[in-house]
């Protein structure tokens, strides 16, 4: 009887090591603003492939629906309050996982017109979409730097190219484009790979969102100075709600694994629906470099360009 209770003793050992083995090999990923949209197709599709999510919300509904999630672990966090930031830092700390990957997601967009938007809408798209950030990958540095992980943060090509009533969204956007290649170069030193994931227009709750603000802070379109092209704006034409039959949103879930898994991951994951998305993001790119360019002080040669161009192309 001794020597059964003895098997079965070193049984339990065997499998308490195994599980622990297993959660250890686990790697944990926090995920902001995981409510909805691409948020939640993100935090979805890295539980579902066996990672470990800490998804950020602010709602207790959201809360809720996300921790019936297997592999899914929801904290309420708002990332424009330090307080609760560092709740949440101290609560992967308790859980013992560590963390492997920083998916900075949250994020709202205002438009409008630059010299007619209150300053207090310019200053909450930048608390939310610049300072957020900010505040969270400064916050989980030091757990990210220990894994020696991986951080990323949903962009727009609206960092790259802005229009009409964009400047708010794409200042805060463009702002993100210096971040990443500025954290990617101090973060190399610890082994860690920072991107910046860029989408092109798809459907979300941004966009009616956007609209209801605008409604609520009492916004006269007939008074704007820009009323006709308000008129013809796709803000208006449907409240908000922007139809784009793509599958933009799982593609950023994606590029978030490449990330993830990938020995050499990209700086810069651009997804569009169509090719012309991406193709005037990259001609807005080269439009810059030509301006820059042109009629300067040290302008170079269309062969210098070129040979600039092939030379970037090769690395």
């Amino acid at each position: 009887m001794k020597k059964y209770r003895l098997i079965i003793a070193l049984a339990a050992v065997t499998l308490s090591g195994f599980t622990v083995a297993q959660e250890a090999a686990q790697k944990a990923v926090l995920v902001t603003g995981a409510s909805s949209g691409s948020g939640r197709i993100i935090a979805e599709t890295l539980a579902e492939r066996g990672y470990y999510v800490y998804a950020t919300v602010r709602k207790q509904a959201d809360l809720d629906a996300l921790n019936a999630i297997d592999n899914i672990q929801a904290i309420r966090l708002d990332v424009t309050i330090q307080s609760e930031i560092d709740a949440a830092v101290a609560t992967v700390r308790e859980e013992g996982r560590g963390l492997y990957g920083l998916v900075n997601n949250a994020g709202v967009a205002v438009l409008g017109p630059l010299v007619e938007i209150p300053a207090s809408d310019v200053e909450f798209v930048m608390d939310v979409n610049v300072m957020g950030p900010y505040r969270v990958t400064k916050a989980f540095a030091p757990l990210i730097i220990e894994s020696k992980g991986r951080i990323t943060t949903t962009g727009s090509i609206a960092g790259i190219l802005s229009s009409v009533f964009y400047g708010p969204y794409s200042m805060s956007k463009h702002a993100m484009e210096a971040y990443t290649d500025s954290l990617g170069e101090e973060m190399e030193k610890f082994g860690v790979k920072v991107s910046i994931i860029e989408p092109g227009g798809f459907n979300s709750k941004i966009g009616p969102t956007t609209y209801q603000r605008m409604m609520d802070d009492g916004f006269n379109f007939d008074d704007s100075l820009y009323k006709e092209e308000w008129e013809s704006s796709w803000l208006l034409e449907d409240e908000g709600n922007y139809d784009a039959n793509n599958n933009v949103p799982q593609e950023i879930a994606e590029a978030v694994i490449d990330l993830l898994e990938s020995d050499d991951p990209k700086v810069r994951y651009m997804i569009t629906g169509p090719r012309d998305s991406a193709v005037g993001t990259v001609q807005k790119a080269m439009q810059e470099m030509v301006q820059l360019n042109e009629g300067q002080a040290h302008t170079l040669s269309r062969d210098e360009l070129v040979a600039m161009l092939d030379d970037l192309l090769a690395e």
